[in-house]
């Protein structure tokens, strides 16, 4: 464990693909979406990451509407360990004011950052790709973990690793949007394309740098953060400025410009939980394919999802008579019912609920 290591826990997203039991104000980091059926993704995160880091170098980064939900499932994090988003940003902007914020306490930080929102199947493998990386980071390098691809997938952008640094680190040589099916099907095949899954490791003198170096708009907006911290006066400041930074990412912004940027492969069962159709997959099922309640009757029901998130789930028998390929997921005030092939499309339902002007319901 290193005495400088910080980990910064991504955690402001929305998971509209997960309605209706992800919503607005409790999205899907904070649910049991993958792995263990009692632990919210985000709870998992910051577990599988104990073995490397102190309790007290764990910081969440989210938005000012869900901290008060977010520490409810994170006990053992210190309310002052919550930075709180005034707006949405992107993540140049989210990364920038976590990392200047910690370096004001400590200089010589090297900094993870993880999304909240994936699963992890093999966890000591990913502790291990994990340190590889912090190593490279404390190096210099700007280093960012890489998928071994499993498939030719659209859905991610792909990193192309290029010589060798060190053992299982390599340089970056390129980052490439998400492709075609025909190009990505080229990548995977090619053998030196890793799926990009959003984890950041660097000095935060580094990334400070490099931020300053391009995304000067953004730099000055942290350094008056600062001096407004540095008064006793930053959540006014932060207030003020921080929607005015730039809404960039942290790949465009710095990671496609910057030098001296690393690449560590991982193969450690990694999943960014994109749908239903993901809770599926990585679910218990039965020998017919379903992944149902406790007590479920599935007759001539094939390859199903259920997931009861109802204050009543407990007393409610659920029972499935010929029918196959669904996602059927229920809530207090909402029951959703999709072929799983079209999970990706529920977001389309919260932009229909947008539309209807019923935000209370998304």
């Amino acid at each position: 464990m290193l005495n400088h290591l910080h980990i910064v826990i991504l955690a402001g997203g929305s998971g509209t693909r997960f309605w209706p039991a992800s919503r607005r104000h409790y999205p899907k980091q904070l649910l049991p979406l993958a792995g263990r059926a009692d632990e919210p993704l985000i709870a998992a995160t910051v577990r599988r990451v104990a073995p490397i880091v102190a309790p007290e170098n764990v910081w969440v980064s989210t938005s000012s509407t869900l901290v008060d939900g977010t520490a409810k499932i994170l006990p053992r994090i210190e309310r002052n360990r919550f930075l709180a988003e005034p707006v949405a940003r992107n993540t140049a902007p989210c990364i920038g004011w976590a990392t200047a914020t910690i370096a004001r306490s400590d200089p010589e930080a090297v900094i993870a950052v993880l999304p909240a929102d994936h699963f992890i199947a093999d966890e000591p493998g990913f502790c291990a790709v994990v340190e590889r990386a912090v190593r490279a980071a404390a190096e210099g390098w700007l280093t960012t973990i890489g998928i071994v691809p499993t498939r030719p997938e659209t859905g991610y952008g792909y990193i192309e690793a290029g010589e060798v640094i060190s053992e299982g680190v390599h340089a970056a040589a390129r980052f490439i949007e998400k492709p075609t099916r025909e190009r990505a099907e080229r990548l995977v095949a090619d053998g030196r394309y890793l799926w990009n899954a959003g984890m950041f490791f660097y000095s935060a003198r580094v990334m400070l740098a490099a931020i300053a170096e391009h995304l000067p708009a953004l730099a000055d907006g942290l350094s008056r953060i600062d001096r407004g911290a540095a008064r006793g006066d930053e959540a006014a400041v932060l207030a003020t400025v921080f929607p005015t930074l730039p809404a960039i990412s942290i790949d465009h912004g710095v990671m496609e410009k910057a030098d001296h940027i690393a690449v560590v492969p991982g193969s450690f069962g990694w999943n960014d939980v994109g749908s239903w159709q993901a809770t599926w997959e990585m679910a218990h099922r039965d020998s017919q394919g379903n992944s149902l309640p406790p007590n479920s009757i599935a007759i001539d029901a094939h390859d199903n999802l259920v997931r009861d998130h109802s204050r009543t789930a407990h007393s409610k028998r659920w029972a499935l008579v010929g029918v196959r390929d669904l996602c059927i997921v229920e809530t207090d005030d909402a029951v959703l019912v999709i072929p799983r092939e079209r999970a990706q499309d529920v977001r389309a339902i919260v932009d229909e609920l947008k539309a209807r002007g019923e935000m209370d319901r998304t």
